[in-house]
């Protein structure tokens, strides 16, 4: 616990060393929209818009990007030192997403390309989450009598026993109780430096994938006639709700199983209502990323099956 405290720790000190994304505003303090897509400008972009409308918006608005870089030439170095988070995540990652859009052509494609190729890379550390969460169903009958066994018995020499019953337990299948944790401390950095690297690339906000847009939202689109892109906000909702229930670790006894069961439905549901005001290019990180979850807890349990975790 006292390692997960620190990694936290961490990670918020790198977050605070840095400037995140700002919104670009006119002297009124209105947020200023890209008149194609609806989408909030972003002010403090890594590299020059193309679009001639969207130029003048940031002209017009007091943003010097003649000093930027074209997005085709951005390098991880390009610009001012903003803090160790942007240096380190999200300019690599802005340059990485630049470089396989050029290569394949397509933004798009270049998102859901880079999504796949780091949990591959990442494979080897969530693959001990799934592992975990089979493990802990498997120890799940013992546990569970346990529980039963001190339940009744609210004193500190029970609770102590039962503890050390528990440790027992755990390492006879070879549990390790922090490391479900793994998987929550890899994937919540990684998605806020998607999120900042997308939205202040102009080459991702400007771009297509098919004939969806990547900067406009569903709520924006549906508001425009174009009732299509509701398909992104199902397909989140599905792939959110099924990587939570696959990825969860089983509980013991029937109330946290009701908790967790209401936990996985709210945070589906909160999720399910802020996609309608995500861009496509932050969705199609999400669908993939949690698709990506999903098979990778369906070859765990199968493989489990066979008493061959692999």
């Amino acid at each position: 616990m006292k390692k997960i405290k620190k990694i936290f720790l961490v990670f918020l000190i790198l977050i605070s060393l840095t400037g995140c994304t700002t919104t670009l505003t006119d002297s009124n303090k209105k947020v200023v929209r890209n008149p194609e897509t609806g989408q909030n400008l972003t002010k403090n972009i890594l590299c020059q818009p193309e679009n001639d409308t969207v130029r003048k918006l940031y002209l017009d608005n007091g943003v010097d990007i003649e000093s930027l870089p074209k997005c085709s030439e951005f390098k991880i170095n390009s610009g001012k030192y903003e803090g160790i988070w942007t240096t380190i995540f999200v300019k690599p990652l802005a340059w990485v997403i630049i470089n396989i859009g050029k290569l394949v052509n397509n933004y798009g494609l270049a998102i859901i390309l880079l999504t796949v190729l780091i949990r591959l890379i990442l494979y080897p550390f969530t693959k001990k989450t799934a592992m975990q969460s089979e493990l802990m169903r498997k120890a799940q009958p013992e546990l569970n009598k346990l529980q039963k066994k001190y339940g009744s018995n609210p004193s500190q020499e029970a609770m102590m026993q039962q503890s050390q019953e528990m440790m027992l337990i755990y390492k006879k299948y070879k549990i390790n109780p922090l490391s479900g944790c793994l998987f929550a401390f890899i994937q919540i950095p990684l998605f806020f430096a998607f999120y900042e690297a997308m939205n202040r690339l102009p080459a991702i906000f400007e771009g297509n994938l098919l004939f969806f847009q990547l900067g406009t939202s569903p709520a924006t689109a549906i508001a425009s006639g174009k009732y299509y892109y509701i398909i992104f906000v199902i397909l989140v909702v599905l792939a959110t709700y099924f990587s939570f229930k696959l990825n969860k670790t089983a509980s013991i006894g029937e109330d946290q199983e009701k908790q967790m069961k209401m936990m996985t439905n709210i945070s589906t549901i909160f999720i399910g209502i802020a996609s309608f005001t995500m861009s496509t290019a932050i969705e199609l990180y999400w669908i993939f990323n949690s698709g990506f979850t999903i098979l990778q807890n369906i070859i765990v349990k199968r493989s489990k099956k066979n008493d061959n975790i692999i």
